[in-house]
């Protein structure tokens, strides 16, 4: 199921969101990575700060989605949809997917806006990421006819690596990452039984 076959021509032009959305924080990575725009502007009007979203400034429940903060934050999260990304791109369609995808990222910045205090400031896909995982743990816990058991011990294996993960790193959005996993599993039903 997360086992990759193509070559990249072939991935790109069958997992067309995944690809996109990938070539997205790199590109937005490589911007700050050269400060083509002065004074570091991504960060400064696209960080998910609490207290501007507090004031108004809701564009910051996304675009966080979009910047990582070192080469490691990049290739961790981007390597993960690229993994996670196109058996569920597969299931529901290029569209859906990236609906779900940006969904559940902005509820779990949604998330990180209510349960943190005013002065957090995050950054990063892993919201998103933790969406993927609850998709693929809804699917396995109440859909099982579609896996294997192998699969299905590979879905709880890498969702408990990662929960145990969220908790021993440091400066983890935990908040993020739970509300992620949550969002995934609770909405998933509705994508998965209103196919476009």
């Amino acid at each position: 199921m997360f086992t990759r076959t193509e070559s990249f021509r072939e991935y790109a032009t069958t997992f067309r969101a995944v690809t996109v959305l990938i070539l997205i924080m790199m590109f937005v990575f490589v911007l700050v990575l050269f400060p083509i725009i002065p004074g570091n502007l991504l960060f400064y009007y696209g960080s998910g700060v609490n207290l501007f979203i507090n004031d108004g400034q809701w564009w910051r429940l996304v675009t966080p989605i979009f910047l990582h903060s070192t080469f490691t934050h990049l290739l961790f999260n981007g390597f993960s949809l690229a993994i996670f990304g196109p058996a569920l791109e597969k299931f529901l369609g290029s569209f859906k997917f990236l609906l779900f995808f940006l969904s559940t990222g902005i509820l779990a910045n949604i998330a990180t806006f209510l349960f943190k205090p005013l002065t957090y400031t995050h950054i990063g896909a892993s919201g998103a990421i933790f969406g993927l995982l609850g998709f693929f743990l809804y699917l396995v816990l109440f859909n099982k006819n579609y896996f294997t058991s192998n699969e299905r011990n590979t879905v709880y294996t890498l969702t408990g690596i990662a929960i145990i993960m969220t908790f021993i790193q440091p400066q983890i959005n935990v908040v993020g990452h739970l509300a992620g996993l949550a969002t995934g599993i609770l909405t998933a039903p509705l994508y998965w039984r209103n196919k476009w």
